[in-house]
Order: structure tokens, then sequence, then C-alpha cells
């Protein structure tokens, strides 16, 4: 079975965001990839780069629910979350629901939040729900949580715990545009273009969409291919936290997801490797890394894909 309700919502999603969006259709692919897998994306950049507007354009281009969080030091879980208030006239508690209750969150600067109320979404990341004192509220489906942090502005931020970076699916970053993206992007801005532009693309495509994802086939040596990878991290001798056994899953998740968007059913070697990086590479806790600066996840990424034994291109990947 084709990927076409895939296809359709990539494309869809694609052509909406790049009407307000310059060059970043990268990023833009692992935002559509981690919705359909039920995953959550962290964009890390410098401010200016377009990070919150590539959120809310993605957004926009979905008939789904979306709220924005705009975090900040003194914010507390309940603020997220929600909290059970007293009615005074029903002399009875209720439950006032946050802005998780959602399709799509943006939880811009997520950083800024202190550590206890970024630990406020770990359970609705992982597990699509709410508990608030002793009692658990289910989170609308599809849900996903895509955040945004500086990784230079180090005033008024907390590092995001080890837990917290692996329960995102993916993390990248927007990197600064070319020279003649940034004309097209002044050119933009000039005409005003915005994003009450897009079309929406309709939910229902989007489950459909989703289904088709998971039903992608995996070989079994590219399990084992990816299995190896992730145990290359583990293993290196500047490393102490390597990739999870849920960093795996993402792995293999993503993979499927890069498959169905080029058309195909079936995942090749190539996917694995294209995954690698926006999956892998902030899952990766070194020795001493607080003084070290450059992306060493992404350089030992790259070094275990050069040394890794690629399944042989005889096998038939499409052979379930």
């Amino acid at each position: 079975m084709k990927p076409n309700a895939v296809l359709k919502v990539h494309s869809a999603v694609m052509n909406n965001v790049g009407k307000v969006i310059v060059g970043k259709e990268r990023v833009t692919e692992l935002a559509v990839i981690s919705l359909l897998c039920g995953g959550h994306m962290l964009i890390d950049d410098v401010p200016g780069t377009g990070k919150t507007m590539l959120a809310k354009s993605f957004a926009a281009s979905l008939s789904l629910d979306f709220k924005r969080v705009q975090c900040v030091p003194d914010m507390l879980p309940g603020d997220i979350v929600g909290v059970n208030f007293f009615d005074m006239k029903e002399s009875e508690f209720r439950f006032i629901k946050g802005p998780v209750f959602t399709n799509i969150l943006l939880a811009d600067e997520i950083n800024r939040a202190m550590p206890k109320t970024q630990s406020g979404l770990l359970e609705c990341m992982e597990e699509h729900q709410v508990t608030v004192e002793g009692k658990t509220y289910k989170l609308a489906e599809p849900f996903m949580v895509i955040a945004t942090q500086n990784p230079i502005e180090t005033k008024g931020t907390f590092d995001l715990p080890e837990a917290q970076l692996d329960r995102f699916l993916v993390k990248t970053s927007m990197g600064y545009p070319t020279f003649d993206e940034s004309v097209e992007i002044l050119s933009r801005k000039i005409n005003g273009l915005n994003i009450g532009n897009c079309e929406t693309v309709d939910s229902a495509l989007i489950a459909t969409a989703r289904e088709e994802l998971a039903s992608v086939y995996v070989h079994k040596d590219l399990m084992g291919y990816a299995t190896q990878i992730c145990e290359a991290t583990r293993k290196d001798k500047t490393v102490i936290l390597g990739a999870s056994p849920r960093a795996m899953i993402a792995l293999i998740r993503v993979s499927q997801g890069y498959a169905a968007i080029d058309g195909r059913d079936y995942v090749l070697p190539d996917d694995i490797k294209r995954a690698a990086l926006p999956v892998l590479s902030h899952r990766i806790i070194f020795q001493n890394s607080f003084f070290h600066r450059g992306n060493l996840g992404e350089e030992l990424i790259l070094k275990i894909l050069e040394t890794t034994p690629v399944p042989s291109e005889r096998i038939d990947f499409t052979r379930r």
C-alpha cells in the first residue's frame, strides 16, 4: 500500500509553510514526520531565525487545535497542565484545563521555564495524559509539542534534563538563511505575506496518514542496523549516556517517516542514516561536556555511521 495520505499531508504542509518560511524544507519535513509518528520536536537555534514562526505556520496548516505557551521562570506546572479550582457557587472543585489540552502545543523558549515546570510536560509527552491530584485526564489526539530554545543565552534559562530531552522525537535547528533566501525573506515581509494565507489539511487525512506511516515495512536486517548504531553510542569511551531503547524506536519510526514522504512503503538504509542525526544527537551525554563547545553529538553520530557496516544491497528490503 503506497502512503498516499502521507504524501498529501506532506505536500500540503510543505506548500503552506513554504509561503511563509523560506528555505527550511528539512525542518518542515521533520515537523510533518514528528506529527505523523506521534512524537515531539525541539527546535534549538539563536534568536531571529524563524523558530516560532515555523511552528505557528506549521500549526496553521493543520485543521487542529493550537495553543502557545511563552515559558518564563515564574511559571508553575499548573500553568501548563491545569489546576483544580474550588467553585464557591457550586461548593465543589472543578478542574480548569491548561493549554496542554490541545493538538499542537508550542512551548516557546522552553528552557526559560524552571525544572519543576519542565517536568510537568513529562507525562504529557510520553503518555498523552495529565494526572492532577490523583485523577488522570486524557489529551486530544493527535498531540504534539513543538518546543523552541536558544542555545546561546544563559541568563534566566535552565538546561533541559536528560529525561526531558529523551521525550523529544527529534531535535533540529533552523540555521541562518543564504543570501538569496535573505533577499526573499525581505521581499515577502515588505509584501505582507503572512500565516493567514495558509490552507488547512483535513484532520481525517492526518489520521489516515498516521496509519499508513505505521505500516511502512522495516526489514529485520535494518532493525539490526539501527540497533548497532544505537549500541555504538553507548560503547564510545567519551560517552556517559548513550541512546536509550526509546531512541532506537524513534530511529525506526522517523526512518519510516522518511520512506513514506519519499513515496515508499518500505525502509532503506539511507532512511536510517537520514534519521540518525535529528533522532540521536541530542540524547548523548559526554564526559566533561560542560567544557566542550560544538555539536559533539552530531560528530559522534557521523563517525558511527561511517564505521557501522550497512546491510548488503543484495537484500530485498521490500520483501515482507
